[in-house]
């Protein structure tokens, strides 16, 4: 695995064989940045379920200024900071934790873009990482969400959020939202 795009493109991520980690496969990461744009300069981005760090080291890659990953696995963390001592890229931050929890101590924070990549087997986990990165991010925030399938309208208007693209790769289904204004 390798980041696509920008100053670290072509350089390797380490995936280790852990239950459940899947990471985000090239094709997708290539829509999605084709989406955001190439430059993210700037940019604070917080990778909720980093996982191998794919997300947001592809936006770090592409300039954004600040970027958190976050992961559960203590092994996988120690990994993501080896990657990030690697490639030197001193506005990303490795930090141990639960996604919800730490997305909701985030609120307020004005965040430009979430990435919540839960596990599959753990679809429980999408609405109230919805909710807390709706109260996380800028008025203007964007959250890129990835399934095992598509969200409808209503349970994401309910979360704060609305669709501004959507696609679909084998099993995996991805969702560009764009921020509601208020809960619904």
């Amino acid at each position: 695995m390798r980041i696509i795009g920008g100053t670290h493109r072509r350089s390797l991520l380490p995936v280790p064989d852990l239950p459940g980690l899947r990471p985000t496969p090239d094709r997708v990461r290539e829509t999605l940045f084709n989406w955001l744009g190439q430059d993210l300069s700037g940019w604070r981005c917080w990778d909720a379920f980093a996982g191998s760090g794919a997300l947001g080291l592809e936006a770090a890659s592409r300039g954004a200024r600040e970027v958190v990953l976050l992961e559960l696995v203590a092994a996988q963390v120690r990994a993501l900071q080896q990657t990030v001592a690697r490639l030197k890229l001193d506005g990303v931050q490795v930090r141990a934790g639960d996604g919800v929890q730490s997305l909701r101590q985030a609120a307020g924070q004005g965040w430009d873009l979430v990435f919540l990549d839960p596990p599959f087997a753990q679809p429980q986990l999408v609405e109230p990482c919805l909710r807390a990165a709706h109260a996380a991010t800028a008025t203007d925030g964007l959250c890129y969400l990835e399934s095992d399938h598509q969200w409808d309208e209503a349970t994401l208007a309910a979360c704060g959020w609305r669709v501004a693209k959507a696609g679909k790769a084998a099993a995996v289904h991805y969702q560009l939202l764009d921020k509601l204004t208020s809960l619904t």
